[in-house]
């Protein structure tokens, strides 16, 4: 149990979380946006100074020009590490970091709900499908949000000019080439090593990925759906298919155990929270090529508000499943104590909040994934 806690802190602070890196920049090159989705070429805009942020390597999250100017050229040039650089912004980051705690939570879940399923376990075997388990929901989750920057490649180029399609980084080919890959790859995988269950649970989470980026339906335009299909996939999809993936490989009969229904209702609430706020940082461009979301038709400060109050009531649930339940269902310190911990640091990050400022609301958003980390080193300890 420390281990996995250990390294969910690991994951957690090895980098800053990559999409909310040099905010400070943003203010900067504000003058050079446009009422119109009109977006100057790297060439055009200005030189800033050499400071600590623009020395940076261009990395998701980094709005200095010089930074993706560099990053741009060196990927056009041929260089392999450039390119190989711009593949893995292509994958964000901060998403696969959520999958890979997903998998090593539930499957720490799994075999500890399982009597024996330690001491018993053949590791030749379910070592290697673990491996091809998470190579698969990394394609998948590739394939998602690679197809959302090919569509949202114009809405990028203001929202997000550091991704590698919006900033000539990775050419659009080379993107439908590694999108396409993954979306063949990743069911390939997943058709051959596991349950028909989750082969068709797997096509389903693609399927909504998919019509979330693409026209004619583009549910990522209604914010409703948009919030509904990010939930589905990040808060039930991903939590059970893990837990049912590992019980089918030691063997074991799944059966919903209070602690896996608890972590598919937590997490499904949370994605859904997450759905909402993740548009917080990015209203300029969503208004500028009519995208409507909570954000652009209520304002940031109401949906940050709204969304603390959503979270506090997701931890207010936890703590009454914690109490209400039969006795010996949950370790009553990390259920009570952990998630009142989070919902008190959550208040505190909340009240930090500056609803007019760009950097304090991008920070307020890598708070709110830093709650979604931690969730799962409680959920291999509850």
């Amino acid at each position: 149990r420390i281990i996995s806690a250990l390294i969910a802190l690991v994951l957690l602070q090895a980098e800053p979380l990559d999409a909310f890196q040099s905010t400070s920049q943003r203010s900067s090159i504000a003058p050079f946006r446009c009422s119109s989705p009109v977006v100057p070429s790297m060439a055009k805009l200005p030189s800033y100074p050499h400071n600590k942020l623009s020395l940076k390597m261009s990395v998701e999250g980094d709005f200095d020009p010089e930074a993706l100017e560099k990053a741009r050229s060196e990927a056009q040039s041929g260089s392999i590490k450039a390119r190989i650089k711009a593949l893995y912004k292509f994958t964000r980051p901060h998403t696969i970091r959520g999958t890979i705690l997903a998998s090593i939570a539930g499957t720490i879940r799994a075999l500890v709900d399982t009597p024996g399923a330690l001491s018993n376990a053949n590791w030749g075997v379910m070592l290697p499908r673990a491996f091809v388990g998470m190579l698969a929901l990394l394609l998948g989750n590739a394939f998602i949000v690679g197809i959302n920057q090919i569509y949202d490649e114009d809405i990028d180029k203001m929202n997000k000019p550091f991704l590698p399609v919006a900033s000539g980084e990775m050419s659009k080919r080379f993107a439908w080439v590694a999108v396409l890959a993954s979306g063949a790859i990743g069911p390939i995988i997943v058709k051959k090593f596991f349950p028909a269950l989750l082969f068709r649970l797997y096509s389903f989470g693609l399927f909504l990925g998919l019509v979330y980026s693409v026209p004619p339906i583009r549910t990522k335009q209604n914010p409703l759906l948009a919030g509904l299909t990010i939930a589905t996939v990040r808060g039930f999809l991903l939590n059970f298919g893990v837990y049912y993936a590992v019980k089918d490989a030691i063997g074991a009969a799944f059966s919903w155990s209070p602690k896996v229904s608890f972590i598919a209702r937590f997490m499904t609430m949370f994605a859904s929270v997450i759905a909402i706020t993740k548009d917080l940082p990015d209203v300029e461009g969503d208004k500028a090529y009519n995208i409507e979301t909570f954000a652009t038709r209520v304002g940031v400060g109401r949906i940050a508000k709204g969304a603390t109050v959503c979270l506090m009531a997701n931890y207010l649930h936890a703590l009454a499943t914690g109490l209400l339940s039969k006795q010996g269902a949950y370790k009553m310190v990390p259920m009570i104590g952990g998630h009142a911990a989070l919902a008190t640091l959550l208040l505190a990050r909340f009240r930090q909040l500056e609803p007019d400022s760009i950097k304090s609301v991008k920070l307020y958003y890598k708070h709110i994934w830093d709650l979604f980390y931690m969730e799962y080193a409680l959920y291999t300890l509850i």
